[in-house]
């Protein structure tokens, strides 16, 4: 198979899993691009994610960065993940019309990887960037059958 072959199965398969999450379909968000390289979500900037001053809420940066590093430490590792953990800088409010998500691994290894995400906001004429992420994800262990854990 081509790289590019790898690359389209890879974002198929991401955008198979990203269907699957009821809340990342009910804010608008969609995974544009996904490869060993990263992942990019964007995510449209509605009235009903703004804060009491006007700009994108804290929480709405905090999902996107999450769910970024998830899919880009998810690359790296071949699947099956969760974040461990996450910290958030918010660097300027976001202010615009649509949010931007981009996140790489920077570390990886057999059952971890490090990621980091910058999250900007296109207002209209340029991108401005409005919080710095990274996260740890790490592979998920087998599940038990259900009659096992009852």
């Amino acid at each position: 198979m081509t790289n590019a072959t790898l690359e389209a199965e890879l974002l198929n398969r991401g955008q198979e899993a990203f269907a699957g999450q009821a809340f990342s379909a009910m804010v608008g968000a969609r995974l544009v691009s996904l490869s060993p390289q990263g992942a990019e979500i964007r995510l449209p900037v509605k009235p009903d994610l703004l804060q009491q001053h006007g700009f994108v809420h804290g929480g709405v940066l905090a999902y996107l960065a999450d769910n970024a590093l998830t899919f880009a430490g998810g690359a790296a590792l071949g699947g099956g993940v969760v974040t461990a953990e996450m910290k958030v800088n918010y660097v300027r409010p976001a202010i615009g019309v649509e949010l931007i998500a981009r996140a790489h691994a920077v570390s990886g290894g057999r059952t971890m990887a490090v990621a980091r995400c910058d999250i900007h906001v296109w207002d209209g004429e340029a991108e401005r960037l409005c919080a710095v992420a990274q996260g740890t994800v790490a592979r998920m262990g087998q599940e038990p059958p259900a009659q096992a854990r009852a």
